[in-house]
């Protein structure tokens, strides 16, 4: 991987088409920032750990591996933001890579000053979500389940750690910090994603049917996440902040 001078801000461009990353590199690096880069996702990890990258360019199709599971990956494993770059447009793409965690998905052919623009976002609002983190432990439980915000883990009635995805988390933090109010589709794309990243309304369905199988003893007949008809949803639980 090759890097450019040092600055405060680090991305790493993994694509294995080189006038795609000649381009990526090429824009980020006027914009000031240190840009590291490769064809495949062999050394993603390693470069993550050791040179603290801030935010990942990734494309979906990867000689090595499948784009969509090295994101989820990293999201589960890292703090970093992880930006989809891929030539597959459709909306139902879109969801599923911000399904697995990433935090902005950009369809090739793309314009570099957008790019730039979304990169920059998605860092300002990590840097937010950074700063406004409490240095005390904050956490809410429900029916001996356990949701900790500060260390973004759930751990179940049985003192299991549940995995989740980004976007799953969000979805339940913003469930517990508004328990038993209906909360349309709308409000939880704000509640869950940023004004300017661009989200879907399918995707909240998609996402409640996730959570509801990690924490309804039946999905199909959902006793904490309530379908509201023709509003949205409502999480009916006793919700207790700790």
């Amino acid at each position: 991987m090759t890097a450019d001078k040092d600055v405060s801000e680090k991305i790493l461009v993994v694509d294995d088409d080189p006038d795609v990353r000649d381009i990526v590199e090429r824009c980020l690096k006027d914009a000031g920032y240190q840009v590291f880069s490769s064809a495949d996702g062999s050394d993603v990890f390693e470069t993550v750990t050791t040179q603290g990258i801030d935010l990942a360019i990734i494309d979906l199709v990867l000689p090595d591996t499948d784009g969509l599971m090295l994101t989820r990956k990293l999201k589960e494993h890292s703090d970093i933001g992880v930006v989809i770059l891929s030539g597959r447009g459709e909306t139902t793409e879109k969801i599923i890579g911000l399904e697995v965690g990433a935090d902005d998905y950009i369809a090739k052919p793309f314009e570099p000053r957008e790019l730039l623009a979304r990169v920059r976002s998605v860092l300002r609002r990590l840097g937010q979500e950074k700063t406004e983190t409490p240095a005390e432990t904050m956490a809410f439980t429900f029916d001996d389940w356990r949701l900790d915000i500060t260390a973004r883990t759930l751990t179940s009635p049985k003192g299991e750690t549940i995995e989740l995805s980004s976007g799953e988390f969000n979805l339940l933090k913003a469930f517990v910090e508004h328990p038993n109010r209906v909360l349309s589709r709308d409000q939880l794309l704000d509640f869950t994603h940023a004004n300017d990243t661009p989200a879907f309304d399918r995707s909240v369905d998609v996402r409640v049917g996730r959570v509801r199988k990690k924490i309804e003893v039946d999905p199909q007949n959902p006793q904490f996440i309530k379908t509201i008809r023709n509003g949205g949803y409502m999480f009916a639980a006793k919700v207790a902040k700790v």
